[in-house]
């Protein structure tokens, strides 16, 4: 193996700025999913995620002379943190690029121990670029958030106070995944050591740079990346990053926003400490795991690599947690508008709990009605709209509906009998103090909007679902000017739940 990273962790210099953190077991979430689930409570560092190990480490290496002309970083949050707690010690200079987009509680932190905060660009790749060239102008030395062996080291020790910690037998051990630091320091040091453990990357759906690159066996960059694990929100991972991974890490799990929900979700009911997104994702992952692999009584362990989570982003949370474990259904039920098929569409809901019901009038034939009732699992809520379906009650499933879930919900009965060749559009932007009025600004155009709506979700991008009168012989002009709109956009015209409630 190129460079020998065993002997780089075990000489690794963290612990002037990092703790052991505890290795514990998440017992409720053990029972549920009928395996131990131990938890690395990485969260419980000084700057609430395992990043300061890897930066200090790389740093407290520098000689004093380079120290004095300072570092430079480009950092979504975590590892920002870690840099500027390791210049505080060290007594360096530190300036960090942070994306506009990055949430209010890490750019504070950040500037709360004595660090430059330079705020540029929409994205993670926007901010490096700005600061690599900052810190050649400045003759500073540049950090790297991941793709560097001291940082990869430092991560490593993670790895180390693992198998230290648990000396029983270990199935797995699942890491976020961003621009691949920590998983490789992980697996550098377990797979030297004990081979048959496995290492399971998880990374959102919408941000899987490493499982794109390992499939292709090479390094891809993604167009876009999601945004709601802003930690791991990389558009493409290290090179040196990917070595490792492809030599020795055991897959990557994908994991969608609802279940990375429910991660936190379940972390809180066991710790109740809030994960960040990226912090959850390795319970997400090992949660999937096992429900796919049907294993029992095997050990796993999960990094909690981060809690530095913006407040309003809880609402968001806990709107999409049970839809994330799937003890939420959310279905468009269609009865007739007649006395009492209300209450006898009630009453075929048994004693299940209705979490949310929005219904108006607007048919003298039949009503639509969009509901949400607690379910146990799939498979209830798939029993549950086939009995609905038996009795004659038309029923669509829009558990996964991202539009029905983000907002019909809250537009049900905005029908609009006048409109004509009403088109409807879902659209994101990043979410940053007057980026609705500039999206306004781009939406101005001779046609005319018939449906808006927006509600801040406590996420970095904003999400918008529009409706615009196109006539037809205008939609060639109308698709010309969303190929110069700079937002990711959706069709959302042929979507049911439009065509129910609002169509």
């Amino acid at each position: 193996m190129k460079n020998n990273y065993l002997e780089r962790i075990l000489t690794a210099q963290v612990y002037d700025v990092a703790v052991e953190t505890p290795l514990e077991l998440a017992s409720n979430l053990s029972a549920r999913i009928h395996n131990q689930l131990f938890l690395k409570r990485e969260d419980m560092q000084e700057v609430f995620s395992f990043k300061v190990r890897g930066a200090y480490n790389k740093m407290v290496k520098l000689s004093p002379a380079v120290l004095k002309r300072g570092v430079v970083t480009a950092s979504a949050g975590n590892h920002a943190q870690g840099v500027a707690l390791a210049a505080q010690r060290l007594n360096c200079r530190a300036t960090i690029v942070m994306p506009v987009t990055t949430p209010q509680i890490k750019t504070q932190a950040v500037e709360a121990r004595g660090a430059t905060v330079i705020s540029h660009g929409d994205s993670y790749d926007d901010a490096y670029a700005y600061a690599r060239k900052y810190a050649a102008e400045e003759h500073a030395t540049f950090v790297h958030p991941y793709d560097d062996p001291d940082i990869i080291a430092g991560q490593g020790t993670i790895g180390m106070e693992i198998l230290r910690q648990h000396t029983g037998a270990i199935h797995a051990i699942f890491a976020p995944v961003g621009g691949g630091g920590l998983i490789s320091g992980v697996a550098a040091y377990v797979k030297r050591l004990y081979p048959d453990i496995k290492i399971i990357g998880v990374e959102p759906v919408d941000a899987d740079s490493m499982y794109q690159s390992l499939k292709k066996n090479r390094r891809v960059r993604l167009a876009q990346v999601g945004s709601f694990a802003d930690g791991v929100a990389v558009k493409q991972v290290g090179g040196e990053t990917f070595r490792l991974c492809r030599e020795l890490v055991d897959e990557i799990i994908l994991v969608d926003t609802d279940t990375i929900c429910a991660a936190i979700k379940d972390v809180f009911e066991d710790t109740r400490a809030i994960l960040e997104p990226s912090g959850a994702l390795s319970v997400a992952g090992a949660k999937a795991y096992a429900r796919r692999e049907g294993i029992r009584d095997k050990n796993l362990i999960a990094i909690a690599s981060g809690a530095n989570m913006n407040f309003d982003r809880l609402r968001h949370v806990s709107e999409r947690a049970e839809l994330g474990e799937q003890r939420e259904a959310v279905m468009a039920v269609t009865i007739p508008e007649e006395p009492g098929s209300f209450k006898k569409f009630c009453a075929m809901l048994g004693a299940k709990s209705i979490t949310e019901f929005n219904y108006r009038y607007a048919d003298p034939r039949e009503a639509h009605v969009f509901v949400a009732v607690s379910v146990r699992n799939r498979d209830e809520a798939t029993k549950l709209i086939k009995n609905l379906e038996r009795s004659g009650l038309r029923t669509e499933d829009l558990s996964d509906n991202e539009m029905a879930k983000l907002h019909i919900r809250h537009l049900v009965g905005g029908r609009a009998r006048e409109i004509q060749n009403e088109l409807l559009y879902r659209f994101e932007f990043p979410d940053r103090p007057g980026a609705l009025m500039k999206f306004l600004n781009s939406m101005s155009h001779h046609w005319n909007i018939s449906l808006f709506h927006y509600r801040n979700h406590g996420a970095d991008y904003g999400r918008v679902l529009v409706g615009l009168e196109v006539p037809p012989e205008e939609k060639a002009e109308f698709k010309a000017f969303l190929g110069k709109l700079d937002n990711r956009y959706w069709d959302e015209s042929a979507n049911p739940a439009y065509k129910l409630f609002l169509g």
